[in-house]
C-alpha cells in the first residue's frame, strides 16, 4: 500500500529499517479484497492497466524516441554505449534503431488501438534504419526488432480488419529482410550455430566469442522462418533450422542440452548444465510454437523428448521448481531458481500439461509474494535471494494469463492485481515505468526496458481484457519468446505427403479440457464438489517451500477439516527391459525384423524379450506412451502393435513354447446384468431411462482365473456363470484398495479404478469372500492389466476361481446407472458372463499379419506394464 502521508516520520524510519520484511508481511496481505470478481472490478483492472501502459508509452515518445530505450528517472533517452563496447548489457539490446517502438507495435493492436498503431508504423518507416554501426546481440536483435516487424506488417498489410493500412506498401517486411540480411552472416560456422553477436554494418568482427547459450542461438526459428515464407527468401528459415538442430543434436545421452556451446565445435562447454531458465529457455519455447505455427512435426518430436527429459531430471522430486542438473547423470548442479524460468508454467499449459503448470506456477507466485516483485535468483536451500533486481521482466505475468485462459480461475484474477497493485507503487514514476536494481529496499535503475511493453503490461492487459479478439482466435497464431503475434497463412504452410501423414498422423493435435480437482473427502466426491487454486490440499506445501506469507484470500480458505499434503510425484519417464515372465534377460541391442518389425505407421513387437523400453507420461495425464523401443524412436503418432504369444500367462515349470499351446485368455467379454426382485408396476413406470437388462462389453486381466472358464482348480470359477452373483458397490472403501470390514458371500464388487493396482483390488475382495471384482475405468479405451510372475506367485492358489474385469468409461456409465436404479427403486443387480459366441469367443480364423495390425489399430485394446496403460500400443494377440 502507499503509506499515509500523515503517518510519523519515526514509524516510516522503523518500517524501512525492517529492510526486505517491508514487502514481506504487511504489504502481501494488504491488497487482497473480498469483492467478488464480477465485471465491474475485471473492466478497472484492465482500465489501470491500459492506463499504465500508455504513462510509459507516452513517456518514451516525450522524452526518448528516436532512441532506443526511455531513461524514466532522467526523463531523457538511452542508446548504445558508444563509449564502453564491452558493456553488453545494454548494447545487446540497444542498436540505435529504436527498438522500444519497433517492439510495442503489435501491443497497439492488444489494446485495440488503430490510430497510434498507424502513427507507430508511419514512425518506424521515417526513422529505424539498420545500417547502423553497432554490434547487437543476434537473438535479442531477432526477438524485439525482427519479431515486431513482421508481426506489424501482417496486421498493416491485412485487408478487411481494423488494422490494415491503405498507404502501406509492405514496408516493414522490407525493413524486416533488410535485417535478416544483415544477421545471416553470424550463421557462418562449421556448425551452423551463430555468433552470438554482429555489426549490423561492417558483419562479424575479429575476436568475436566462440561462445553463445543455447536459448540464444536455438530460438531464432519463429521469426527467422516467418521471414522465408513472407517474403520467399528461403535462407533465414534453412540457418534457423540447421542451428536448431545442430544443437539438439549435440543432446546428451539423456536427452538434456547444455546451457552454453561453442559455436566452432559444437560441444559443450564448462559446466554443461541444463535448466528451464536462463540460458536454454526459448529453446523449449520455439520448438513447441514452431510445431504449433507450421506443422512441422520434427520439432513437435524435439520438444517432446526434451520435455520428457527435464521433467525426469530437471524437476525436484517434489514436482513444484525446477534446479540445474548435469546433462550426462541428470545429477543436480544448482538449487537456484532464476526469473526467466517462470515462463515455464506457460509453455506447459500451451502444452496441455495443466496439472503440472499450477504446481510450478504456485513456486513464483510465492516468491513474488514475499517480495512484491521477483528477484532474478532465488536460493531453494536457503530460501533466500541471492539477486535482488527485478526489471520488470513478464514471464511470471505471462504464465499467469495461460494458466487463466486455460482454468479461468479468479486465482490468477488475485495474482493480476496485485502485480498491478506492486507495479504501480514500485515502478510508476513521473516520466515513465522504471525497473528495481534492488527489490529490499526499492532501489530503482533508471531503465525502462522495452519488454514492459511489449510483453509485461501486454499480457497484464490480455489477462483482464475478456472480450479481446486474441482470445476468439482459433488459427495457428504464437506470441514469441518478446510477446509478438505470428501467424502462418495455410498457402503458408508446407504440407506433410501423404507416406508422412499415414506415418505421423499428427496435424490435428488437440490439448485437453482443465477440470479442476474434486473435493479430498470421499463423501463430496459423488456430489462433483470441486475446489480452486486456493483450496488444493498442495497450496501449504507450495506457500511452505518458500516460507511465504499468506494473503487473505488463502486464509480465508483454510479449514479446521481440510487436508494438507505433501506431493507425491512418480517419475516421468520410464525405462524398462521388457521380459514374458518377469524375469531378468539380457538386452538384445540389435533386434532383427523376427522380433522388432518397422512397418508404415510403427512397428511390430513380434518378441519383446531382451527389448528396451523407453516410457512415458503423457501430457494429457490418461497414460503413457512408449517413446523409444530397442535402438529405434518411436514418434508422435505411431503405433507399437504387439503380436507376442508368449503373453499368455506361463503356469510355473512350463517352457514358453509349451505355453503358445495353452487356450489363450479372450481380452475381451461380455456381461449380461439385470434387475432382480424389483416390482414390475415400478419397473414399468419410473425406469424410463435406464434399462432393467443390459449388456457391457468388459476387458478381462491376464492373472487370476479366466472369466470364460468354466473349469478351476476348486471347481467351477464362481465370477458370473450359473445364474450370476449379485453385485456390491460399497459406500465406503470405493477404490477397493482397504481391507474389507464386512464379509461377502459369493457377490462380485464393483470398484472405481485408481488408487491401487488391479492386483490388489483383487485380493482384498478374495480375502473378504467375493467371487471377483468389476473395475470402473475412467479411460475411453479398454484395459487388459497384466502383473509380473513374482507379484503374482504368493496370492496364485488363492484367486484361481476368482476373476476381475474392467469396463471403460462409457460402459462404466451404464453399470452406475443400473447399479443407482436399483438404489432407488429397489432390488438387486446381478451379473452373469455372457455364453461363449456372445463373447466373441468363437475359434479365431487365419490371418495375414497385414490383417490382424488392421485389426489391432480399430480396436482399443493397449499393453498395460507395471500399471501403466501404454496408449500408443495395440494388442494384436
Amino acid at each position: 500500500m502507499k503509506w499515509p502521508t500523515y503517518w510519523p516520520t519515526s514509524l516510516l524510519l522503523l518500517l524501512v529499517a525492517q529492510g526486505s520484511h517491508l514487502w514481506e508481511g504487511s504489504h502481501s496481505h494488504s491488497f487482497v479484497l473480498a469483492a467478488p470478481w464480477d465485471a465491474k472490478r475485471i473492466l478497472a483492472a484492465r482500465n489501470k492497466t491500459r492506463s499504465l501502459w500508455y504513462h510509459g508509452y507516452g513517456s518514451y515518445m516525450k522524452y526518448a524516441f528516436p532512441m532506443d530505450e526511455l531513461a524514466p528517472l532522467s526523463c531523457t533517452g538511452r542508446g548504445p554505449d558508444w563509449y564502453n563496447p564491452a558493456n553488453v548489457a545494454t548494447n545487446d539490446v540497444a542498436g540505435n534503431f529504436s527498438v522500444t517502438l519497433v517492439d510495442v507495435l503489435d501491443t497497439l493492436v492488444v489494446l485495440n488501438d488503430t490510430t497510434k498503431f498507424e502513427e507507430a508504423v508511419r514512425n518506424v518507416v521515417d526513422y529505424v534504419s539498420f545500417n547502423v554501426d553497432t554490434k547487437p546481440q543476434v537473438f535479442e536483435t531477432t526477438i524485439r526488432v525482427l519479431g515486431g516487424l513482421l508481426s506489424a506488417h501482417q496486421y498493416a498489410n491485412a485487408p478487411g480488419q481494423p488494422f490494415h493500412i491503405p498507404w502501406y506498401r509492405g514496408q516493414l517486411l522490407s525493413l524486416a529482410h533488410d535485417l535478416g540480411k544483415r544477421l545471416l552472416p553470424a550463421f557462418k560456422t562449421p556448425t551452423g550455430i551463430p555468433y552470438a553477436r554482429i555489426n549490423l554494418r561492417h558483419g562479424l568482427t575479429p575476436g568475436e566469442t566462440l561462445d553463445t547459450c543455447t536459448a540464444g542461438a536455438g530460438s531464432l526459428i519463429l521469426e527467422f522462418g516467418t521471414l522465408s515464407r513472407l517474403t520467399g527468401d528461403e535462407r533465414f528459415e534453412k540457418a534457423a533450422y540447421k542451428a536448431f538442430f545442430a544443437l539438439w543434436n549435440q543432446r546428451s545421452d539423456i536427452n538434456l542440452v547444455g546451457n552454453t556451446v561453442n559455436i566452432y565445435t559444437g560441444t559443450w562447454t564448462y559446466p554443461e548444465v541444463n535448466t528451464i531458465g536462463a540460458g536454454v529457455d526459448s529453446f523449449y519455447e520455439y520448438a513447441l510454437k514452431w510445431y504449433i505455427l507450421s506443422g512441422e512435426v520434427e520439432f513437435l518430436d524435439v520438444f517432446q523428448e526434451a520435455y520428457a527429459a527435464t521433467m525426469r531430471y530437471t524437476r525436484a522430486p517434489d514436482g513444484f521448481w525446477y534446479r540445474s542438473t548435469n546433462i550426462h547423470t541428470g545429477d543436480p548442479t544448482y538449487n537456484n531458481v532464476d526469473s526467466l524460468s517462470a515462463f515455464w508454467p506457460g509453455l506447459q499449459v500451451l502444452a496441455g500439461d495443466v496439472e503440472n503448470a499450477i504446481q510450478s506456477h504456485l513456486t513464483y507466485w510465492h516468491i513474488w509474494k514475499k517480495f512484491s516483485g521477483l528477484p532474478e535468483v532465488w536460493d531453494m536451500n536457503y530460501k533466500v535471494a541471492t539477486s535482488f533486481q527485478y526489471p520488470l521482466r513478464p514471464e511470471f505475468v505471462e504464465s499467469t494469463w495461460y494458466l487463466y485462459r486455460a482454468t479461468r480461475d479468479p486465482f490468477y484474477l488475485d495474482i493480476g492485481e496485485r502485480i498491478l497493485h506492486d507495479l504501480i507503487w514500485r515502478a510508476e514514476v513521473s516520466c515513465g515505468l522504471t525497473g528495481i536494481s534492488d527489490l529490499r529496499w526499492n532501489k530503482q535503475d533508471d531503465r525502462m526496458e522495452s519488454f514492459v511493453l511489449s510483453e509485461t503490461l501486454k499480457y497484464l492487459y490480455l489477462l483482464f481484457d475478456e472480450d479481446n479478439p486474441l482470445h476468439k482466435d482459433d488459427s495457428n497464431y504464437v506470441l514469441t519468446t518478446e510477446g509478438h503475434i505470428l501467424s502462418l497463412n495455410r498457402t503458408l504452410e508446407r504440407p506433410i505427403s501423404t507416406i508422412r501423414r499415414e506415418l505421423r498422423r499428427v496435424e490435428h493435435l488437440e490439448c485437453p479440457v482443465y477440470r479442476p480437482p474434486l473435493l479430498g473427502a470421499a463423501e463430496y466426491r459423488e456430489t462433483g464438489l470441486t475446489a480452486n487454486i486456493y483450496g488444493r490440499q498442495d497450496m501449504d506445501y507450495s506457500r511452505q517451500l518458500i516460507m511465504a506469507p499468506t494473503t487473505e484470500a488463502e486464509e480465508s480458505s483454510w479449514s479446521y477439516d481440510g487436508e494438507c499434503h505433501v506431493p507425491k510425484v512418480d517419475l516421468y519417464t520410464y525405462n524398462f527391459l521388457l521380459s514374458v515372465t518377469g524375469k531378468s534377460v539380457e538386452e538384445d541391442l540389435h533386434p532383427g525384423p523376427q522380433k522388432l518389425l518397422a512397418v508404415s505407421d510403427g512397428y511390430i513387437l513380434q518378441n519383446m524379450t531382451g527389448i528396451r523400453a523407453n516410457i512415458v507420461s503423457r501430457m494429457d495425464g490418461k497414460g503413457y506412451d512408449v517413446t523409444k523401443l530397442g535402438p529405434y524412436s518411436v514418434k508422435t503418432g505411431q503405433i507399437i502393435y504387439v503380436n507376442d504369444t508368449g503373453l499368455v500367462r506361463i503356469p510355473e515349470g512350463q517352457k514358453p513354447l509349451e505355453a503358445i499351446k495353452q487356450p489363450k485368455r479372450i481380452p475381451e467379454i461380455h456381461l449380461r446384468l439385470f434387475m432382480e426382485s424389483m416390482d414390475p408396476t415400478i419397473a414399468q413406470t419410473v425406469m424410463n431411462d435406464v434399462r432393467s437388462e443390459v449388456t457391457v462389453v468388459a476387458s478381462t486381466a491376464g492373472f487370476a482365473g479366466d472369466p470364460t472358464s468354466n473349469d478351476s482348480t476348486k471347481g467351477p470359477i464362481r465370477f458370473g456363470h450359473g445364474e450370476g452373483v449379485h453385485l456390491v458397490r460399497p459406500k465406503s472403501n470405493e477404490y477397493g484398495c482397504l481391507p474389507w470390514n464386512e464379509k461377502f458371500n459369493g457377490e462380485a464388487l464393483v470398484v472405481k479404478r485408481g488408487e491401487c493396482t488391479f492386483l490388489e483390488k483383487l485380493v482384498e475382495a478374495t480375502i473378504a469372500g467375493a467371487s471377483g471384482v468389476i473395475t470402473l475405468s475412467d479411460e475411453e479405451h479398454g484395459i487388459n492389466p497384466s502383473t509380473s510372475q513374482e507379484e503374482i506367485q504368493p496370492y496364485e492358489d488363492l484367486l484361481d476361481d476368482v476373476a476381475i474385469v474392467i469396463v471403460n468409461r462409457a460402459e462404466s456409465a451404464v453399470v452406475t446407472g443400473l447399479l443407482d436404479a436399483s438404489e432407488l427403486y429397489g432390488g438387486r443387480v446381478v451379473m452373469a458372463i455372457a455364453p461363449a459366441s456372445e463373447s466373441g469367443a468363437t475359434k479365431a480364423e487365419e490371418t495375414t499379419l497385414d490383417e490382424k495390425r488392421t485389426r489391432a489399430k480399430e480396436g482399443n485394446r493397449v499393453l498395460y506394464l507395471n500399471n501403466h496403460p501404454l496408449l500408443n500400443t495395440r494388442l494384436m494377440i
